[in-house]
């Protein structure tokens, strides 16, 4: 199967990431695994690589697994309980995986990640030369979060949002969000018979404002359509044309991908021939996608504390064309203790008055970006010029505390 790679316009094999939530791995009522729905997962991801493309699998299930094992019918609330379930299933889990796809002899390859596994750039690289050996070699990868030794901290969360980064990470050119509904609708069809499906989504932020998607995932699972929301927004970031359809249907994605062939253009805005095409919701890729150590420091990281700027320094980072590096003088404040080479999340604090007079405050995130000083080094030199610096603490290792090169700035509008 031949069709334009979405990144580069060209006619050749594409990156697809999928991922699979518990809901279409195991039963919501008795926890057993829903061997109709993997074994045609493996069936067409299999499918996709004898036709010349490259995927990986994002997988949840471990702990639905681990319930069933234990013969226990709610998922706990204690996340060492949860871990524990995790370190009983994720085993199980795998080797279902490799009993499916060693029967049509394809070979899998299991990757278990946490944020904190990324903070380290090295690590990041690491990871990334992985999946790069993995794909060459004509391996699946088959990628959870390692819910045995993650902690509330550092977890993705839901691995609608592993699925995103990982995206990320393998440059992939599609994103595949599996769930239990076929698209993204107005408001939860299963309350609202007047609901409208969302087929084409150029603004994620936008379209906030236009739909519903309140509503939890299943009791087993962790995400909703927010976190879909939310993973579609990291994975557009990155170049990667995300798309939500129907889990129990997987062979779908051998239609869509097909059919992405038959656009009128380049950017995916519509198909010439709809009417073959499943049901699905596809949010088009970014033109001006991040590089990639940008996105690592605005997704892979975690949040260490928070620099509040002035309004000189929001005007300095943000104008186009001369984004500059973060120095000492335009520092309000920081709060939290984070150290060097630490991310941080940058915040204008703007004040408007109410009716009574009294100033409210309008916390305003500018972007995040690496420190070149820790935080009580941040605390001392505040508000100072660089040529200062040495004169508060003694010494100066950078006359900025954060370098435009790694600073992410993610305030679209300048004026607020």
């Amino acid at each position: 199967m031949s069709h334009k790679n979405p990144r580069t316009g060209n006619s050749q094999s594409s990156t697809i990431v999928i991922k699979l939530g518990t809901s279409s791995i195991c039963d919501e009522e008795t926890n057993l695994p829903l061997l109709s729905n993997l074994s045609l997962m493996v069936e067409t991801v299999v499918k996709l690589r004898s036709l010349g493309n490259r995927v990986v699998l994002v997988t949840s299930g471990a702990i639905g697994v681990g319930l069933r094992r234990l013969n226990k019918d709610k998922k706990p609330k204690k996340l060492s309980a949860i871990q524990a379930l995790a370190a009983v299933g994720q085993g199980r889990l795998m080797r279902m995986y490799d009993d499916l796809f060693s029967q049509l002899n394809q070979p899998i390859a299991q990757i278990l990640l946490t944020r904190h596994d990324l903070a380290d750039r090295t690590q990041y690289l690491n990871a990334v030369n992985t999946f790069s050996e993995l794909l060459s070699m004509g391996v699946v990868p088959i990628v959870n979060e390692n819910d045995t030794i993650s902690v509330s901290e550092i977890r993705f969360g839901d691995n609608d949002t592993l699925s995103a980064i990982t995206a990320g990470m393998v440059n992939a050119d599609y994103l595949f969000l599996m769930t239990d509904v076929d698209c993204l609708y107005t408001d939860n069809p299963r309350t609202n018979p007047d609901v409208k499906p969302v087929e084409v989504v150029e603004d994620v932020g936008a379209l906030k404002d236009q739909v519903t998607v309140s509503s939890p995932g299943s009791s087993l699972g962790t995400g909703g359509m927010v976190t879909k929301l939310i993973a579609a927004d990291l994975a557009t970031a990155a170049g990667v044309t995300t798309i939500i359809t129907r889990g129990s249907t997987p062979k779908n994605i051998i239609s869509i991908i097909a059919n992405l062939s038959n656009v009128d253009d380049q950017n995916l805005v519509s198909y010439k021939n709809p009417s073959l095409i499943p049901l699905h919701t596809r949010f088009l890729a970014k033109n001006n996608p991040m590089m990639d150590k940008k996105w690592w420091i605005l997704h892979g990281l975690h949040t260490g504390g928070t620099v509040f700027i002035d309004e000189g320094a929001v005007k300095a980072i943000t104008k186009a064309g001369q984004k500059s590096s973060l120095f000492a003088a335009g520092i309000v404040k920081c709060e939290g203790n984070f150290v060097t080479h630490q991310a941080v999340k940058l915040i204008f604090e703007k004040f408007h008055v109410n009716e009574n007079g009294e100033e409210i405050p309008e916390l305003i995130t500018v972007g995040k970006g690496l420190v070149n000083y820790s935080s009580t080094e941040i605390s001392r030199i505040k508000g100072c010029k660089s040529n200062e610096i040495e004169k508060k603490l003694g010494y100066a290792d950078s006359e900025c505390v954060i370098h435009r090169d790694n600073l992410v700035v993610i305030l679209k509008d300048p004026e607020y």
